[in-house]
């Protein structure tokens, strides 16, 4: 099947995530909608994220299942189709959507170090996933409403996280912990044990959002630095199939597997980053343009009833924090969680490299 037929058709069956709640999830899916929508002009990808995120939003900006006091950071992300839609709507309820995202972070609780908390529920903790969803939201927000002390902030809580995080071989552990209480933080540095592939590629694609929308000046230089040095270890770590382990820095880890979602991020991140200029174009662009050919000649497939999906995609894997639960961000727990077909978290990020394929074309 044709890529944009298949994308075409998976919006058209699409269920909101979590019954129409406002969630990352269905965030993910929006995101990529924009992207195809900037990349051809369609209008079928605008009138899809239209009637998807269009019932969520009432005439005062308020959100369906939307709670700022749970302070969960992943409803944050949903927020960068507000200020897309409402720069080509003009509709004022979109812009006071993301009004409302951003009075969560100007009271969402910190670490000491500056950065976000990832959730309420997971306290003194930073997931590389949480970068993705707030920060470059965040950016866009200072730049649409003036407000550059967002956007210095947003630059500072990407450095700090950095060096939070950051292994000795070039890549970026999925947490940590402030607290030192969380039975995955190392007592010492408070890192989490593993280098998961997909929080490296929501990492990946924070930076570059991030870079896309800000000039190459001194403010910006070191985290431009920063992402050139992942990227170059992300096109090292690529496998000959041109597709990227679950567990990233593993790869002879016995059950580790070529990841479907983490490889279409890289590739977005990739080629977004070439477009750019963040990095020495020509082997970015190979690279970013052969995971993404990857993905779609070996993991587009039809199921047993002929319907086209998208195919070895980790569901979900996180870092615990209760009693019982046994996320312990090692190794072998990113190995433990179900692999399923067209979810979200795969398919949006298909939908944003093939954007980027498109646009790098050009």
């Amino acid at each position: 099947m044709n890529p944009r037929d298949y994308f075409d058709d998976y919006c058209r069956r699409y269920q909101p995530y979590k019954g129409g709640a406002w969630c990352y999830e269905d965030g993910c899916i929006y995101r990529g909608l924009v992207l195809l929508f900037e990349a051809t002009g369609e209008a079928r990808w605008r009138d899809h994220l239209l009637r998807l995120i269009g019932p969520q939003v009432r005439s005062d900006g308020s959100l369906a299942g939307y709670d700022a006091d749970e302070f969960n950071i992943d409803n944050i992300l949903p927020g960068r189709a507000l200020i897309h839609l409402a720069a080509v709507t003009g509709e004022p309820r979109y812009l006071a959507g993301a009004s409302r995202l951003m009075g969560q972070l100007e009271r969402h609780p910190r670490l000491h170090a500056g950065n976000y908390w990832h959730k309420k529920r997971y306290p003194h903790q930073v997931w590389l996933d949480g970068l993705y969803m707030g920060l470059p939201f965040q950016i866009e927000y200072g730049l649409v409403t003036g407000r550059s002390g967002l956007v210095a902030d947003a630059l500072q809580q990407f450095s700090t996280a950095l060096a939070l995080t950051a292994t000795p071989g070039g890549l970026y552990v999925h947490g940590y912990d402030e607290s030192r209480e969380q039975n995955w933080a190392d007592p010492v540095t408070g890192k989490s044990p593993a280098v998961w592939a997909r929080a490296v590629g929501w990492l990946a694609m924070a930076l570059v959002d991030a870079l896309s929308l800000l000039p190459p000046d001194e403010a910006t230089a070191s985290l431009r630095r920063a992402t050139r040095l992942l990227l170059q270890e992300i096109i090292a770590r690529q496998r000959p199939s041109a597709l990227w382990m679950q567990v990233l820095d593993a790869p002879d880890l016995a059950g580790n597997y070529e990841e479907s979602s983490a490889s279409a991020m890289f590739a977005y991140a990739l080629l977004r980053a070439a477009r750019f200029g963040l990095i020495e174009p020509e082997r970015t662009k190979t690279a970013g343009r052969g995971a993404l050919e990857a993905l779609l000649s070996s993991r587009l497939a039809a199921d047993g009833q002929g319907v086209t999906r998208f195919t070895t995609i980790v569901r979900v894997a996180g870092l615990g924090g209760f009693e019982g639960d046994d996320r312990d961000g090692t190794p072998g727990y990113y190995l433990s969680e179900p692999v399923v077909s067209d979810d979200a978290k795969g398919v949006g990020p298909l939908m944003m490299a093939f954007a980027e394929g498109l646009q790098s074309a050009r």
